[in-house]
């Protein structure tokens, strides 16, 4: 199918790894891993980093944490990686969230969360939600205040960081400042238009959606009915009481839909929203150079100052 996509891609597009279903997991992981490995190495003179263990659900959960030098105030961000639920590591978050310690001025709490399908859910959700308790108790350690607090995700990152914030308010705390949702992987049941039209999109599509899912909550579960909406956040029937939320879409991803209908959710239920559907764009593309992808960046660390309670640069 042929897709109109932004022409600042057309150099980038025939080169693109695929992740769909017809591609084994093990292939999978090792595609990313060789993506992460050919990037270059952000420069990180003016960020502290450290990697730490802290108390899981049950065993340690490894964190990796940003301190920038200059600070912008007493602010912090949970990041959660992407990967479908079932790739992605610490590494492969390193030059982003690089980034936001320096262009936020936060320190950044980096999640490195058991992966589905050797541990499916709740294990990956409990172990960020195990991060984001330590990180709020110790947040005066670093300099952070635990209400300014914010939590990040793009993909099933942000997925697992919808589930996080329902987690959080269920559960009476940690406070959460604030959530920013990029292209949110959150409805199981597959079914939007988006997902239904998009096959053969790169880097994600339906089979690479459909795998995730059934790695995640188990052979045949997807689509059923019983699924916990801490796992698909789709499912909940409650949004109310949650934190303000950024959410963006991409216009050729199958995951356009649902993350649209879930700000559409959370506004109808009171919650503070910002929904952007960036055009000719496809899921994966904001680390690349074109301009439509640079606008992205520039505007996920305006959105995290604003939302942090800092001034713009």
């Amino acid at each position: 199918m042929a897709y109109a996509f932004d022409p600042e891609f057309d150099g980038v597009l025939a080169a693109l790894p695929g992740f769909g279903g017809d591609v084994d997991l093990p292939t999978a992981r090792q595609r990313l891993k060789e993506i992460q490995a050919g990037a270059p190495a952000p420069d990180t003179s003016d960020v502290e980093i450290t990697d730490l263990l802290v108390p899981g659900p049950d065993a340690e959960v490894p964190v990796r944490i940003f301190r920038p030098h200059r600070p912008s105030g007493p602010i912090g961000v949970l990041d959660v990686h992407g990967g479908g639920f079932i790739m992605g590591d610490l590494d492969g978050g390193m030059a982003a969230n690089v980034a936001i310690a320096r262009s936020v001025g936060a320190v950044v709490v980096s999640v490195d969360y058991r992966l589905a399908p050797e541990y499916p859910f709740p294990a990956g959700l409990e172990d960020c939600f195990a991060a984001l308790n330590w990180f709020s108790r110790h947040a005066g350690e670093y300099g952070v205040d635990p209400e300014r607090i914010a939590i990040h995700g793009i993909s099933a990152g942000g997925g697992l960081c919808a589930a996080l914030a329902l987690l959080a308010r269920d559960r009476g705390g940690p406070s959460i400042a604030f959530q920013y949702l990029g292209v949110p992987e959150v409805d199981d049941r597959l079914a939007s238009r988006s997902m239904a039209a998009f096959v053969d999109t790169p880097m994600w599509n339906r089979p690479a959606a459909v795998r995730s899912w059934e790695c995640y909550l188990g052979e045949g579960a997807p689509g059923m009915d019983g699924v916990s909406p801490y796992a698909a956040p789709s499912r909940a029937t409650d949004f109310t009481g949650l934190p303000p939320a950024y959410v963006s879409a991409q216009a050729f991803d199958p995951l356009r839909d649902e993350g649209i209908a879930y700000a559409q959710a959370l506004l109808a239920a009171g919650v503070p929203v910002e929904l952007h559907l960036f055009p000719g764009t496809f899921h994966g593309s904001l680390p690349f150079l074109a301009q439509v992808s640079k606008r992205e960046t520039r505007e996920r660390v305006a959105v995290l100052r604003h939302a942090l309670g800092v001034p713009p640069r």
